[in-house]
């Protein structure tokens, strides 16, 4: 085998080595394109299949965005394809996906989240054909609830009536579901998440209606009887509405807090109660406001208001007069009979008259406004206490020194807040909170001062130890200075005693020397023989070298005998 391979590489050589150069090209672009074609074959036969979320295409752009910010805030990984379809990575995804957007009403209208039902083989008889309906819907219901993160398991059970001839003779479509919560889930209290199994039901079954579905948890407790919930309703709206109330009062106190406490100090202000009272019932106001007309609006920049502003205007005007002159007009009877006019009128019928009447009617117009609005929830007042301390401070004498009083401690003296201060204090709290005096908000700034006899002591404490600790680095210094003095003192008293001994001690072996190198002298000038002992010889050698030397280099001698004085 390896001969034949041999073999067949050294045909490729000399194949290869007979080629041209564009032949060469040609070959290996042949290859290159292959290699390519086997990568891209690769990778598209192994990218995963995606899965359809909803069958038909999503026609609304507004549809298509709520689904797909949903399918963000979830963290599924979606791909918009064409027509507006969205795939997902497969089918549990794909479950999970449905059933919340199913739970929050975001299924777009006119389409068919259910794929189940997309089956070529229907051509079997109208009974099955009903029967596995039935049993598809209920398989594709229990998997859209138990992909909710609450559940664990659930039994579905849906009864679909036979379609009557009479609407009358129709009985509802009816379902029941048992649900296992996931150990930890508030699935139980919870009625929001109740309400999207529901929804996850009447969306999925055609003609079922929320009264005709029983949710039950494992234990039989109907969780879905929202007419019994009234009071359990009433007990969750008061929870909330007291956590809203202790949320505001946290902000208000937050608030109150970091205005003083950046002025005074975080320990002298630590007592502040807030009480807010809210109306927390929805109220419905309706008002109708007029107001004056604007002919001129202010000119902008203007230093002065330059408007002109009525209080109305003229819509329509109607005048009437009459004017009349001439004689006195007496009635009379009818033609041929006497008149009825008394005898002292009659005297005054050639009396010239003159009557005068005007009437004047005019509509004017102002401006109205209709104001209609929900007012819910509303803060009735606002009550704030704060206590600010004042300021301990410590007693100096003449010299500076802290006083301590005869019964032990430091004396200290209470400087208290001014009045003046405390009302600056209670306008910065006021601001804080917006305070509101025709609400009925009072605002209350105090200055107790607090018991601080714990933190005395121990300030009192610290500060004697501290001057304790003082005193005695303080005499161990001086204690350190002396014994060094003394040290000094000994060494310097006793280098000069024994440089005192050293020089008694040269002066006399000199001495002895001197009379020593006298002696022999003298006898060699008498030729007397004198035995000298080695050391003698040596000293004597040594002598007579070092002077020989200090005559042939006195430099270096002298170099040498400097250093000597140094060392000593």
């Amino acid at each position: 085998m390896n001969e034949w391979f041999k073999k067949f590489a050294g045909q490729v050589r000399a194949l290869w080595g007979k080629w041209s150069l564009v032949q060469k090209l040609i070959l290996g672009g042949i290859i290159l394109v292959a290699v390519v074609a086997l990568v891209i074959l690769l990778r598209v036969s192994a990218a995963p299949t995606m899965v359809k979320l909803i069958g038909t295409p999503i026609k609304s752009e507004d549809e298509l965005r709520a689904i797909t910010n949903r399918l963000d805030t979830a963290g599924i990984s979606y791909q918009v394809a064409e027509n507006n379809i969205i795939l997902v990575k497969d089918e549990k995804t794909a479950t999970h996906a449905k059933s919340l957007l199913i739970s929050e009403d975001l299924i777009p209208k006119g389409t068919d989240p259910w794929a189940i039902f997309d089956m070529e083989r229907w051509t079997i008889t109208d009974f099955e054909r009903n029967v596995n309906l039935q049993r598809a819907v209920t398989s594709q219901v229990r998997n859209q609830i138990e992909a909710l993160d609450d559940i664990d398991k659930a039994n579905v059970t849906i009864v679909m009536p036979e379609k009557e001839l009479f609407t009358a003779d129709q009985r509802a479509v009816t379902a029941s579901v048992i649900i296992f919560p996931k150990p930890g889930s508030d699935i139980a209290t919870n009625r929001k998440k109740v309400e999207g199994v529901q929804k996850i039901l009447t969306f999925a079954i055609a003609g079922l209606s929320g009264e005709n579905i029983v949710i039950t948890d494992q234990n039989g407790i109907v969780l879905n009887d929202f007419l019994n919930m009234a009071d359990f309703d009433r007990l969750e709206r008061t929870k909330k509405e007291q956590r809203l109330i202790r949320d505001l009062e946290s902000q208000y106190r937050a608030l109150v807090l970091k205005a003083l406490q950046q002025i005074y100090t975080a320990d002298r202000v630590r007592d502040l109660s807030i009480k807010i009272d809210m109306d927390m019932s929805k109220k419905n106001v309706k008002a109708e406001e007029f107001y004056p007309i604007t002919i001129k609006p202010r000119t902008p920049g203007s230093p002065y208001d330059d408007s002109e502003i009525v209080a109305s205007v003229t819509r329509s005007k109607t005048t009437s007069s009459t004017q009349w002159e001439g004689t006195g007009f007496n009635p009379e009877g009818p033609a041929g009979a006497e008149g009825q006019t008394a005898p002292a009128y009659k005297d005054l019928q050639n009396s010239v008259g003159k009557m005068t009447q005007s009437q004047l009617t005019q509509n004017e117009e102002i401006n109205k406004r209709n104001i209609e609005e929900d007012v819910s929830p509303s803060i009735k007042r606002v009550t704030v206490s704060v206590n600010i301390d004042g300021v301990w401070r410590w007693k100096y004498d003449d010299k500076g020194k802290v006083k301590v009083r005869p019964q032990g401690g430091i004396d200290r003296e209470y400087v208290p807040i001014q009045s003046e201060e405390l009302k600056q204090a209670e306008s910065l709290v006021q601001g804080a909170i917006g305070f509101d005096k025709a609400r009925g908000d009072t605002v209350a700034v105090q200055n107790i001062s607090y018991d601080r006899t714990s933190q005395f002591n121990t300030e009192d404490q610290g500060y004697f130890r501290q001057q304790q600790v003082n005193s005695i680095i303080l005499y161990s210094l001086v204690g350190l200075a002396g014994l060094m003095i003394g040290f000094i003192v000994w060494r310097v008293v006793s280098r000069e005693l024994e440089r005192r001994r050293r020089i008694q001690e040269e002066k006399r072996a000199l001495e002895q020397q001197m009379l020593r190198e006298n002696a022999i002298r003298q006898a060699e000038e008498q030729n007397i023989e004198v035995s000298m002992s080695v050391e003698e010889r040596k000293r004597l050698e040594l002598q007579e070298h070092a002077i020989n030397m200090a005559k042939e280099h006195p430099e270096d001698v002298a170099q040498l005998i400097r250093t000597w004085i140094r060392e000593e």
